[in-house]
């Protein structure tokens, strides 16, 4: 974009950059490598912020230094090492969500030309909200709507997001206009998409699963009860897939993976569901993550290793992993749509 004087101006005046508006895409983050203190940094910036750990910092710190920063950068590289991207040198997180914001952006340009510029940022690593929001400043952003990647709300997800992005814009001296695009877990537009990438799934099978088991990340019970809406919101996209599909209560159901710390969390847990299914004699089961836009390790190596292992153990015999919806035309269509309505008022 073409930078200028305010007209009337005296030359030692700073050039203005052609004013246009952001689209700041947010996602959770990646470590820069599986090393070990790759992982340490990334896992000390996660595991501090108060949002997804709420202990108080004078118990948890010293138990995330000393204990927990010590060990799990060892476990946790390894599972990054078996799902790596070796030939782009980053994580499926990284080069996926690139890949969403290339095609976004082709379709703003396409219906927005030179007015809309779309970029990328992490809640954790690389690139920061703070170094992105800083370059859409730069770059004439007087407005950024700001998009973070998760389909449902919770306060470990979106409101985080939302507090690196809110936090960088009062580092600015001339801080944009900002709108944030709220959750989309029951657009038809999303849940379409949904459906088409199970409906094909099962089409490719050699059987028809038995169950499809929508496996959302989870929270601690004690979120829902302090008022966070997001397993409300997984329920109902689970329900309004089944009615897409047309489908039975006994085809579909919600589970809740990644549990961490002693506390009781959103049940049931996917890994043991899975087995009880195998019990069961559903021998044939799917697996689909709706409340990630990207796959990532907690899908690549959680839900179709440990899950998978998990099933197998317990007697089942056909894990189908139905992959999350990535860059599939029909997710970049409802982004861009969502994205569409947010700007409405800004460029319409």
């Amino acid at each position: 974009m073409q930078a200028a004087r305010p007209a009337h101006a005296n030359e030692d005046h700073p050039v203005v950059p052609k004013q246009r508006v952001g689209v700041l895409i947010a996602n959770l983050g990646t470590p820069d490598n599986y090393d070990y203190w790759s992982m340490r940094r990334y896992l000390g910036e996660f595991l501090s912020d108060r949002r997804v750990i709420d202990y108080s910092p004078w118990l948890w710190q010293p138990l995330l230094q000393l204990i927990i920063l010590t060990k799990r950068p060892f476990t946790s590289g390894a599972a990054y090492k078996s799902i790596w991207n070796e030939e782009q040198g980053e994580s499926p997180l990284m080069t996926i969500t690139k890949a969403q914001t290339a095609k976004i952006k082709t379709a703003m340009k396409e219906r927005y030309g030179d007015d809309v510029m779309v970029d990328f940022c992490m809640r954790y690593g690389n690139p920061s909200t703070k170094s992105k929001v800083e370059a859409m400043t730069k770059a004439g952003c007087s407005k950024i709507l700001f998009f973070p990647l998760y389909p449902h709300y919770a306060g470990a997800t979106s409101a985080t997001a939302c507090d690196a992005f809110f936090a960088a814009l009062g580092k600015e001296k001339w801080q944009p206009i900002a709108r944030v695009v709220p959750p989309y877990f029951d657009r038809p537009d999303y849940i379409e998409a949904l459906a088409q990438s199970i409906e094909r799934a099962y089409a490719a099978a050699e059987k028809r699963p038995d169950i499809l088991i929508c496996s959302y990340h989870g929270v601690p019970i004690r979120y829902l009860m302090e008022g966070d809406p997001y397993h409300c919101q997984c329920q109902k996209t689970t329900r309004l897939l089944k009615e897409r599909l047309g489908w039975k209560d006994t085809e579909i159901m919600t589970t809740f993976q990644s549990k961490f710390g002693p506390e009781e969390w959103l049940q049931p847990y996917t890994v043991e569901e899975v087995a009880r299914q195998a019990e069961a004699g559903n021998k044939n089961i799917a697996v689909c993550a709706p409340a990630f836009s990207a796959d990532c390790i907690e899908t690549l190596e959680e839900i179709n290793e440990e899950i998978k292992e998990s099933f197998e153990e317990a007697g089942g015999e056909h894990f189908t992993y139905i992959p999350c919806l990535n860059d599939d035309d029909m997710h970049i269509k409802a982004l861009s749509n969502t994205i569409e309505e947010n700007l409405k008022g800004w460029l319409d």
